[in-house]
């Protein structure tokens, strides 16, 4: 699913975001990435979707060889990805249901499909009987879950979530994740970078520690493998 050998990022002021690095998470797995700010975390996942390039290493996607792959196909590899960002990223004139569906708007899929898909992924976030409510209306932890039934709504392999409790109360943030597990439970890989070690401790899945480049600690645990 995503694997990172001997994979070095060095940006062009010379700081040097990986080293070395090296990282093997397969499909179906629920992992926390932790580590201090400046660890390179962000890069990881810069790297993992495609907005940067390694300097040298080989950095492999769902099958995809990233350091070989096309400009034209990066959309597509995109498509396989759900984003669930620290936020929100909703759009504010638009209400829970056309921020959904904009997501499907984007690869084209037909309104037939739109108005089939949306509420059910809404009913799978707890959001069905907000579909009309624009995001001044919503609390915190639900316009996090607008955003991950987005991120979701293309059924993707896997999902990127970069920070997505930073904005919301310790409740909500423990409700998002276990709403993400049981996601995860589905066959879906999920990679989330989080600064919140009360949840790391509390859900117990595979938490890889990133610092000054490199994995400083991987605690190899997959999902099943909960102590």
């Amino acid at each position: 699913m995503i694997e990172f050998k001997n994979v070095s990022k060095v940006y062009d002021n010379n700081t040097v975001a990986l080293k070395d690095f090296n990282l093997s998470i397969s499909s179906g797995e629920f992992v926390f990435v932790v580590g201090a700010s400046g660890a390179g975390k962000s890069t990881f996942l810069k790297l993992i979707m495609c907005e940067e390039t390694p300097t040298s290493g080989i950095i492999i996607v769902n099958g995809q060889d990233l350091s070989s792959i096309r400009k034209k196909d990066i959309p597509y590899l995109r498509r396989t990805m759900g984003i669930v960002f620290q936020d929100f990223r909703i759009i504010d004139k638009m209400t829970v249901f056309e921020n959904v569906a904009f997501a499907m708007h984007i690869i084209g899929a037909s309104d037939r499909e739109i108005r089939k898909r949306v509420p059910y992924v809404l009913g799978l976030v707890g959001l069905e009987n907000k579909a009309r409510r624009l995001p001044s209306e919503l609390s915190g932890g639900e316009k996090q879950r607008v955003g991950l039934a987005r991120a979701l709504v293309n059924n993707p392999s896997m999902i990127i979530a970069d920070e997505p409790t930073g904005n919301i109360d310790s409740s909500m943030s423990f409700e998002i994740v276990e709403l993400l597990g049981e996601i995860n439970k589905c066959g879906t890989t999920i990679v989330m970078v989080t600064h919140d070690l009360s949840i790391v401790k509390h859900f117990h899945f595979r938490t890889v520690e990133i610092g000054e480049g490199r994995v400083k600690n991987d605690t190899g645990l997959i999902r099943g493998d909960q102590k």
